[in-house]
């Protein structure tokens, strides 16, 4: 298959344990490939110089502005905005391939496509964690990063325009174990309740003990986590119990700025 008029764009750190797969993932798929790396001190520019990509150094940003600076140096009409932790399937490769083909390309500014996550030695195909459904394919201009929970963690590409949703799966290796999940989920807290404080809102009880419980049914339940075996019923639970922290964490920080004392 001939190239397409796309460009691929990634923002890296230290990556060769993932970068690898991504790339090989989208071997001869795109006219370019953008790495800005801010600072990699593994094997992340050799990999990338295996594939061809063009591998720029940049300070962080922050993750917003970090990925819309790579958009800015990408230079064909369309993006496929990837993280070194993700890897078509070629089932999505062929339905990216296809979206040109069919010409979709002149119908939408973007596409759609469902992400796939791999915890505790399976994919997890229910619950919240699916089809985690992801804007990575855009016109490149009219879309670009914006600021979601904060931005310090999160951030969603907006599109002006229409989008479609392709077949096939992003697979996403988010995740190394239990014990990766839960330093990345006390970040997170972290964020949440910073937002919550700058949006000027305050600890409720109710959110504190009804929430957890709501969270865990709809994934579990609602959304078949259970069909997931141990790890949709790890996983539900893990949420159930994060949106419990993330709730005290309010109220913990609204009694101490009641008496100034900390332990």
């Amino acid at each position: 298959m001939s190239r397409l008029p796309l460009s691929i764009s990634i923002i890296s750190l230290d990556e060769e344990a993932n970068l690898r797969r991504c790339l090989a993932s989208v071997a001869g798929l795109a006219e370019e490939i953008i790495i800005v790396d801010s600072g990699s001190k593994d094997s992340t520019a050799e990999i990338a110089a295996e594939f061809g990509a063009k591998f720029v150094h940049q300070d962080w940003l922050g993750y917003t502005a970090q990925k819309n600076h790579c958009l800015t140096l990408c230079s064909q009409p369309w993006i496929l905005a990837l993280d070194c932790d993700e890897e078509l399937t070629p089932e999505l490769s062929g339905a990216i391939h296809a979206f040109f083909a069919n010409g979709d390309d002149q119908k939408f500014d973007g596409a759609w496509m469902s992400r796939l996550v791999w915890f505790m030695g399976r994919w997890i195909h229910h619950g919240d964690w699916y089809p985690d459904r992801k804007v990575r394919l855009f016109r490149r201009d009219r879309g670009r990063w914006a600021a979601e929970g904060g931005g310090q963690v999160h951030e969603r590409l907006e599109v002006d325009g229409a989008c479609t949703t392709l077949r096939g799966d992003l697979l996403h290796y988010s995740f190394k174990n239990i014990q990766h999940y839960i330093v990345k989920h006390a970040r997170y807290s972290d964020v949440f309740l910073q937002t919550q404080q700058d949006k000027g809102r305050r600890w409720s009880l109710a959110h504190t003990l009804f929430r957890p419980w709501w969270r865990f049914v709809r994934a579990y339940v609602l959304k078949r986590g259970f069909l997931d075996g141990f790890p949709g019923f790890w996983i539900a639970m893990a949420t159930a119990f994060f949106t419990f922290d993330r709730y005290s964490r309010m109220y913990e920080a609204e009694a101490t700025d009641k008496t100034g004392r900390e332990a």
